[in-house]
């Protein structure tokens, strides 16, 4: 690869990312998250069964203390229930409540909108291109 195109890759993907992250936040803000609460509440809704605290923190690679606080914001919110865990007593679980499924919903939506913008100007083979190569990316990483 070329010098130039070396140190030109890291910036416009950054640059990219930026962009994507920007237009989901103007997009999540109507409903009244951050993306760190919709990041949670995703993690939340995806699992199929009620996810310890603890779990949830090692999901967002925060520390349980920090994790606490988005889940703290999510329960004020009405988007989750936190319960104890009847299997661990000193641990908490937490559920999406049905406004949290109604939000993970519009939150789905709103991403794809900010997606379907971003790579507006791709035809279907470079958005192809461009999925497998990100792919191929994120497998390395998971090596």
């Amino acid at each position: 690869m070329a010098e130039a195109t070396e140190s030109e890759l890291p910036e416009l993907f950054l640059q990219v990312s930026k962009r994507i992250r920007r237009s989901q936040a103007a997009r999540l803000a109507p409903l009244g998250l951050t993306p760190a609460q919709s990041r949670a509440l995703r993690i939340i809704g995806r699992s199929e069964e009620p996810l310890r605290m603890s779990a949830l923190a090692d999901h967002l690679g925060i520390v349980p203390r920090s994790a606490t606080t988005v889940v703290d914001a999510l329960v004020a919110a009405g988007l989750i229930t936190r319960a104890p865990d009847p299997a661990n007593r000193r641990s908490t679980l937490v559920v999406p409540t049905e406004e949290g499924r109604r939000t993970l919903s519009r939150m789905s939506q709103a991403r794809r909108e900010a997606a379907t913008e971003t790579f507006a100007p791709l035809s279907d083979e470079q958005r192809e291109t461009l999925r497998a190569l990100l792919a191929a990316l994120d497998v390395q990483d998971r090596c």
